[in-house]
């Protein structure tokens, strides 16, 4: 019988910070905040320590770290995967990274034939989404796209499509197809990192170290003042 696997997982991807310890993909502590304004530098590793002593666990009980790689906020996702990365290096633990739009999806209850669709609010009418089926496998890739009328149109036909997340409310002025659902309320969560987390684990399928990467899905710009 294959060990007991005890995961800490970090959410920053977005303005909920989010830290969750499991077992065997079932999480035992969660602590998070959605504050408007990001906190997660402040916040992040106070959390950390307070899931551990919850759960009555050390550092030394972990089987492996679990980030959320984005898409999302370049700063939020920056301070997840330095945190993340950081105890793996100092604890010799494996890194586990887990798609940001697919832990949101993994938060709905689906009928067989529902599809999600994650969508995470970006600059003007853009989101950055991507499309899951009832087993929550992924059957369109994340893409950064402009919201038009026509958008998720290809799966409005045949099934009930559940929008959720920072963009839906965006998406929902522009698509009025009956079968669309929105729910502004979604937001990624370290919760539903577990299961997904556990099923990596499992399969071995780990990060390397030294060359991991956020999933910023765009070239962060970094705005500068023009000198006078």
């Amino acid at each position: 019988m294959a060990a007991m696997a005890i995961i800490l997982s970090l959410e920053t991807a977005t303005t909920n910070c989010s830290v969750s310890v499991s077992k065997d993909g079932e999480t035992v502590v969660l602590k998070e905040n959605n504050a408007v304004n990001y906190s997660h530098s402040e916040q992040l590793h106070v959390y950390i320590k307070e899931v551990l002593e919850e759960a009555s666990l050390s550092f030394s009980d972990l089987d492996a770290v679990a980030v959320s790689k984005g898409p999302g906020s370049y700063t939020g996702l920056r301070i997840g995967v330095s945190a993340a990365k950081g105890l793996c290096f100092s604890l010799d633990l494996p890194l586990i990274s887990v798609p940001t739009l697919q832990s949101m999806a993994n938060q709905l209850e689906l009928s067989s034939d529902d599809v999600a669709i994650p969508v995470l609010d970006a600059r003007r009418m853009e989101v950055y989404s991507a499309v899951f089926n009832a087993d929550n496998q992924e059957i369109r890739e994340t893409r950064a796209e402009i919201v038009d009328e026509n958008t998720f149109g290809e799966f409005a036909n045949n099934s009930k499509v559940h929008i959720v997340g920072s963009g839906a409310e965006k998406c929902q002025e522009v698509l009025n197809h009956p079968s669309f659902q929105f729910d502004t309320s979604v937001v990624p969560s370290a919760r539903e990192m577990a299961s997904l987390a556990h099923e990596k684990f499992q399969k071995e399928q780990f990060e390397d170290l030294a060359y991991f990467e956020p999933y910023y899905l765009k070239d962060f710009v970094l705005q500068t003042k023009k000198k006078g």
